[in-house]
């Protein structure tokens, strides 16, 4: 049985012809030499006959010698073929690796102050069915076979990791969002839109580059990257982490995703992963909005299992899980590499659970269809804060703010008296007199009378403060007393600090810290962090299923299908 809404939305489906997966080459050889005794007794021989000590001595320091060589030479074998598989293992798994180029569609990521650089990807996940895998993972193909394109991105979420790798943020954008498509061109396949309203997971279908814009588009946040994975890929990775552990708060059977569980907590693996990543009718109101909790508590749960002990020290494992990864995944070029995705992997490691934030872009109905939804309120405050990269930590654990060591040198260097800072602070905002309130705090703080206000030539969404060359630590100076980030430190090529208050500083006299700002940005975004283990998924209460053709809650039925196996037996 397929799921109604995993048929095709927006745009029809283009053609694509995928690349081959790389091939297997075959390690050198690593066996072992072998040596006679023949040799060593001619040897032994042609050393005399003086038979005493010295001839003993002479013999075992023969013998020994010979050992050393063999092991010398056994280690020397052992090396080479070692490295030899360590280079057939790294050139597998590059040409796992399937890349596509963005062209620069999603922007680009800017530097904060220290020259530190936020990254952001598009994480998708494609509900194409372009290989029998997936044909048989996801159903659908009985017509029309094995498919061609990309298919939708029926999930599609925004992974920020900050500057300063102190803290993550995850975005799920839900697929049932309208809004505007760019005019986009898949240069593989040659296959182009001039723009239209519609679906945001229809975007794909003309390649991960227009997703990507789309999104961009939609948020305002720069997206440098994206990685886009498949029914099967969903598997193989759960597989090759031994399993995830979820937990639902009641009896469950999603007809429509085969996902069948009784109460309690469950270690899925392979295709029940994917049954509960795509049960949509099971959790929640029976919307795509349900389905984006459940989404995040199972990748909560795969990240507290990548950190845990032994998943990453043990080398089956990690050579399972790299294998796996590598062939579910199509990235960008910025990505397309083992090294740029070891690299990404680090810098996610250092972020702790506990300030990975999990949320779901706030929507309303959509007033000409009630099946689809629309960007809500609250959803701007939370694109902006994911853009200026601040933190949604509301638990312990203060992001930093600190300077690199060549500005701190930088900053020592040239200490300045608050007396001799003079800043001229903007009104980005269409509230009167924020720029008047700030400069009168300022001075009140000891800065210098010098200190000018004035109107900004615009609005602003953000508060930046933009200093010349040399003047960091004045700049530093101003950012501590205001409690601004470092993201809103910008340097600008001429002298000067200019403070632009943006609407995301609406009142008072110091920016709003991290709990102000992520309790503005997360209402109504179901926001969670990646720490929660005991967090269950909830079980729909309304007749979101239907049976044997008979409309039913989950619960109703999971009791109905008593015959049917779980999922995770």
């Amino acid at each position: 049985m397929s799921d109604p809404w995993d048929g095709r939305g927006g745009q029809a489906t283009r053609s694509r012809t995928t690349r081959a997966p790389g091939t297997r080459a075959q390690a050198p050889s690593t066996e072992r030499p072998t040596h006679g005794r023949a040799s060593a007794r001619a040897a032994s021989r042609r050393g005399g006959g003086g038979g005493g000590r010295a001839s003993r001595r002479a013999k075992r320091a023969g013998r020994g010698g010979r050992l050393l060589k063999v092991v010398g030479l056994c280690l020397a074998v052992l090396v080479l073929g070692t490295a030899g598989v360590g280079w057939w293992f790294y050139q597998h798994l590059n040409g796992n690796i399937n890349s596509v180029s963005l062209d620069g569609k999603g922007g680009t990521e800017k530097a904060d102050a220290f020259g530190r650089t936020p990254i952001n990807i598009l994480v998708m996940g494609s509900d194409g069915r372009t290989s029998a895998a997936d044909c048989k993972l996801g159903g659908g193909c009985s017509r029309t076979g094995v498919q061609s394109g990309y298919g939708n991105a029926d999930v599609e979420m925004v992974v920020h990791i900050s500057a300063d790798r102190s803290n993550a943020t995850v975005m799920s954008i839900p697929r049932d969002t309208m809004t505007n498509i760019p005019a986009c061109k898949d240069t593989e396949n040659n296959t182009s839109t001039s723009g239209y309203y519609g679906q945001v997971n229809s975007a794909l279908q003309y390649g991960p580059a227009c997703q990507v814009a789309t999104v961009h588009q939609l948020t305002g946040i720069p997206i440098d990257h994206f990685v886009k994975l498949d029914f099967s890929g969903v598997v193989k990775m759960a597989d090759a982490v031994g399993g995830v552990s979820v937990c639902v708060n009641g009896n469950v059977y999603d007809t429509y995703s085969h996902l069948k569980l009784s109460k309690g907590t469950h270690t899925l693996k392979g295709e029940a992963a994917l049954q509960f990543v795509r049960s949509r009718h099971g959790f929640g109101d029976g919307s795509d909005l349900g389905r984006t909790v459940s989404q995040h508590i199972f990748l909560s749960a795969m990240i507290r299992k990548f950190k845990s002990a032994g998943t990453l020290t043990d080398p089956t494992a990690v050579y399972d899980l790299a294998n796996a990864a590598t062939k579910a995944l199509t990235v960008d070029d910025g990505l397309g590499s083992i090294s740029k995705l070891v690299s990404l992997a680090d810098d996610v490691n250092k972020v702790p659970a506990k300030r990975m934030t999990f949320t779901t872009m706030q929507t309303a109905p959509d007033s000409s269809d009630s099946n689809r939804v629309v960007v809500g309120a609250g959803a701007k405050s939370l694109f902006s804060t994911i853009a200026n990269d601040q933190s949604l930590t509301t638990g312990s654990g203060k992001k930093s703010t600190a300077p690199s060591a060549t500005a701190k040198a930088t900053a020592s260097a040239s200490p300045v008296s608050r007396s001799e800072i003079g800043v001229t602070v903007e009104n980005g905002t269409d509230i009167t007199g924020r720029a008047s309130a700030v400069a009168t705090a300022l001075t009140d703080a000891g800065f210098g009378s010098g200190s000018t206000t004035a109107n900004a030539p615009s609005q602003a969404t953000s508060t930046t403060l933009t200093y010349g060359p040399d003047q960091n630590a004045e700049a530093q100076e101003v950012a501590d007393a205001l409690n601004l980030p470092g993201s809103a430190l910008k340097k600008a090529s001429t002298a000067g600090l200019t403070l632009v208050i943006g609407s995301d500083w609406s009142n008072g006299t110091t920016y709003p810290d991290t709990a102000t700002t992520a309790k503005t940005a997360t209402a109504n975004a179901h926001a969670s962090t990646a720490d929660d283990s005991k967090t269950c998924a909830k079980v729909s209460q309304y007749r979101t299923v239907s049976l044997n053709g008979v409309a039913m809650t989950p619960a109703q039925a999971y009791a109905a299908a008593g015959n049917k196996p779980d999922s995770d037996e």
